[in-house]
């Protein structure tokens, strides 16, 4: 009797001994603490690099709607201090700059397609099928602007967007992506330096 009440005395005694129950319980949480912490700062990284990457757009189109900065070259000078300011955020970022305008605010706010007969139902322009050329660019365009700052009073959408490698490996270890992308935009006119120029009546082409 005596050593089988010291053998459940014994049992008793390592239930109740909770020496190192702190070191096992924080080895299993701490994986998933760090995995948080660091989907935190990834997130928070993206949301600062969007912040700041709006600033410069802002600050850029207006800079381009400036009769001084029409010309191509005077744009590519500027779409190089983009590309400069924003790869402070991620020096191994790829960035691409486009500008489309418009008429007006409206149209720039409809950006609707030039209009098509969509003979196979697939939502755009191919196999020939016929659209009216409204800005004589002789292309579709799915938006309905034109490639470029345009001219005097054109609405111009300028855009940035920058794709580069996520900071924080977070993502890689729930079978996320491995890069993230973020993308600026504003719409503004330019100055009314000379009058508006205008569109002759729209054309029907074919689209390849």
């Amino acid at each position: 009797m005596s050593g089988r009440s010291s053998i459940k005395r014994g049992k008793t005694r390592l239930e109740l001994d909770e020496r190192g129950a702190a070191m096992i319980e924080f080895a299993l949480i701490a994986p998933v603490l760090c995995m948080l912490l660091l989907g935190a700062f990834d997130i928070s990284h993206t949301l600062y690099s969007r912040a700041v990457l709006q600033g410069i757009v802002q600050k850029t189109a207006r800079d381009s709607t400036l009769e001084s900065n029409t010309t191509a070259a005077s744009q590519t000078a500027i779409d190089d201090r983009v590309r400069a300011q924003a790869s402070a955020l991620a020096n191994n970022a790829t960035i691409t700059i486009t500008r489309r305008y418009y008429r007006d605010y409206t149209s720039a706010a409809a950006a609707q397609a030039e209009a098509w007969t969509d003979t196979n139902h697939n939502g755009t322009c191919d196999s020939g099928e016929p659209y009216q050329d409204a800005n004589q660019n002789s292309s579709w365009d799915k938006d309905g602007a034109n490639s470029g700052q345009g001219g005097a009073k054109d609405t111009t959408l300028y855009t940035v967007t920058m794709t580069y490698p996520r900071m924080f490996p977070a993502a890689a270890f729930i079978g996320g992506s491995t890069s993230t992308t973020i993308s600026a935009a504003t719409v503004l006119r330019n100055q009314p330096y000379s009058d508006q120029g205008s569109y002759a009546a729209p054309v029907v082409r074919n689209c390849p």
